[in-house]
């Protein structure tokens, strides 16, 4: 706001009179080109400004999204990345890394992860079929067609803890959003067990709508006589 004040008091930014004063982003409008025009010029004129406020916003989504052990956790799985001849392989991260799952790695498996750490990224630095790697689901497929996931079993396990955690979290996600819909004033009584299974065949429709009827019909028959 304070670089829109001065730009137009230096005249770098132009406003109309009165009420048809414009200080900020044009909204485009369908029925008048002009409104068009209008929109990428106030863009042009005030894109540094913008920049600024994109980058707050952007620091402050990203804060308030993921506190200081997610971002931690994230840092330290982007480690695995196989891109550049696995440039960004950091072996005191990854077993802090591991350190998030104390029921998978507990504290007399960290020595033997950090052996295999060592001889895994020799390996596969040397190795022409871990080249062209892309993306850590890559490296995951790479790893089982070479029976290196037998080899370097607690890396493996490292990756796949690492591959299931976006997918996890978006989970999570996606069950709040479909409770909006699912318990709504007319279900808000309903018991867990119920509303367990309503969100299951809400998120998952798509699987269900290649159910045939018929067979659900078959399925309640086995499990007891209906009226």
């Amino acid at each position: 706001a304070a670089r829109v004040t001065e730009a137009l008091r230096n005249g770098e930014l132009t406003s109309g009179r009165g009420l048809n004063q414009e200080t900020s982003l044009k909204r485009a409008c369908d029925a008048r080109w002009g409104s068009h025009y209008g929109t990428p010029l106030n863009l042009i004129t005030m894109f540094s400004s913008i920049i600024d406020v994109l980058e707050n916003i952007a620091d402050d989504e990203l804060n308030n999204r993921f506190d200081e052990m997610n971002t931690e956790l994230l840092l330290c799985g982007a480690c695995l990345n196989p891109d550049d001849l696995f440039l960004a392989f950091d072996k005191q991260k990854l077993i802090r890394l591991a350190q998030f799952y104390p029921f998978e790695f507990s504290a007399v498996n960290l020595m033997p992860l950090d052996n295999q750490l060592e001889t895994y990224i020799i390996d596969i630095r040397t190795s022409c079929k871990f080249s062209n790697i892309k993306g850590i689901g890559g490296l995951a497929k790479k790893l089982v067609e070479t029976k290196k996931d037998i080899v370097y079993p607690l890396v493996y396990l490292l990756l796949k803890l690492t591959l299931i955690l976006p997918v996890a979290t978006a989970s999570v996600e996606r069950v709040f959003s479909a409770m909006k819909y699912v318990k709504n004033r007319l279900r808000n009584w309903m018991r867990d067990s119920l509303m367990n299974n309503c969100l299951v065949t809400y998120i998952e429709k798509d699987v269900f709508s290649s159910v045939d009827n018929e067979t659900v019909i078959q399925q309640l028959q086995k499990i007891k006589i209906h009226r």
